[in-house]
């Protein structure tokens, strides 16, 4: 029975004290506008996601430097929501969900169309694939679980800089043909098992620095 039904019957004198304790003051989330300019670039982040399933159709030079553009562009918006969101004080909470969401989209959707294409094939690039794709998806559960224990889990420099080497192979990848005089494809598979590697370390990074740090407190 509700409180106001109990007191309708008699059961609690109308002037007792509420029993119900008032929630939280850090549970009480405030309204926040979704539709501000950082969350805006964000959701363009995003959109670019479903332009990247045409890799497989663009593999002309022509069609590979389109895709390469859209993808740079894209991932360099990155930079720009979050100063804009310290800028103009509007860090909000489904800001910092889709910010991260739209960087893996991006990326695992460029490998996956990638691999499509045929650009990307073989045992090794298989590998340097699902290794990318299980670290982000590990790291993003480990956010979650620090997050319902009031944690926050930030980017390391290893991660800053895997993020870094990632996007800078996947568009060398997405250019393919000679561009500058440069073999952008062997430039791209050799940067990808770079952050392969980087991966890997700073994935292990994070997760000694978040279980380290819960076995020193206990």
């Amino acid at each position: 029975m509700s409180e106001a039904g109990a007191v309708a019957e008699g059961r609690i004198p109308a002037g007792a004290p509420s029993l119900v304790p008032p929630l939280a003051p850090h549970l009480a989330f405030p309204h926040e506008r979704f539709w501000n300019l950082p969350n805006t670039v964000t959701m363009l982040r995003i959109g670019v996601v479903p332009v990247l399933f045409s890799i497989p159709f663009a593999l002309s030079e022509t069609g590979s430097t389109l895709m390469a553009w859209c993808f740079i562009v894209a991932a360099s918006s990155d930079l720009l929501d979050g100063y804009l969101a310290r800028r103009s004080n509007e860090v909000t909470r489904i800001g910092k969900l889709l910010d991260p969401l739209a960087d893996k989209l991006l990326v695992t959707t460029a490998l996956v169309m990638l691999m499509a294409a045929g650009r990307l094939s073989g045992f090794l690039a298989g590998l340097m694939v699902v290794v990318i794709v299980g670290r982000e998806l590990a790291v993003t559960g480990l956010r979650g679980i620090a997050s319902t224990h009031g944690h926050v889990v930030g980017a390391s420099w290893q991660g800053k800089l895997k993020a870094v080497t990632q996007n800078v192979a996947v568009s060398a990848l997405l250019f393919h043909h000679e561009t500058l005089g440069l073999p952008a494809h062997e430039i791209g598979l050799t940067l990808l098992a770079v952050a392969a590697a980087l991966t890997l370390w700073s994935g292990y990074v994070y997760f000694a620095n978040y279980f380290g740090g819960d076995a020193a407190a206990a």
